[in-house]
């Protein structure tokens, strides 16, 4: 069961709820009576976190697989103008 700290106890003794994240697992903190943060050891995170993906597994793993897309322009769209910069306004 994890052990609840109030924040200021828990900013007063960091070093203690951290080793009890490393030692008995999570450490709840509240304030002013309410659940708002948890400490994990970096172990437990690393548990929980999503794992990295790189682009190809994103789009590989996305809802819209499979899913027919019209991406064609149609050709009278010769879409954004190209900005201008010459005129810089300030402030």
């Amino acid at each position: 069961m994890p052990k609840t700290w109030q924040l200021q106890e828990a900013k007063n003794k960091l070093s203690q709820v951290v080793n009890e994240a490393l030692e008995d697992g999570p450490q709840i903190i509240t304030r002013h009576g309410e659940e708002v943060a948890v400490l994990l050891s970096m172990e437990d995170y690393r548990k929980i976190a999503p794992k990295p993906r790189n682009l190809y597994e994103l789009f590989h793993d996305s809802p819209l697989v499979g899913v027919d897309l019209d991406l064609t322009r149609d050709k009278n769209d010769l879409g954004r103008p190209p900005l201008d910069f010459s005129e810089r306004q300030s402030g």
